[in-house]
């Protein structure tokens, strides 16, 4: 799978499967829904951060023209 660096499908099953042992199969979708609106947050936040630092750059550039 690309862009996961050196984890491959073994290593996922394994993962996976310690993850069953430890929280059993019926926490499974509540550990999903948490990881995922986890992830959705950070992209949210991180794009967030983007959107500051291009308004930031713009301002600077206006000023710039202005001088």
């Amino acid at each position: 799978m690309p862009g996961l660096g050196s984890i491959g499908l073994p290593e996922l099953l394994i993962v996976l499967v310690i993850i069953i042992i430890i929280f059993g199969v019926g926490k499974l979708p509540e550990i999903g829904g948490a990881l995922g609106k986890g992830i959705r947050e950070f992209r949210s936040a991180s794009q967030g951060l983007d959107t500051e630092e291009k308004s930031a750059e713009e301002k600077e550039e206006e000023e710039q023209k202005e001088s």
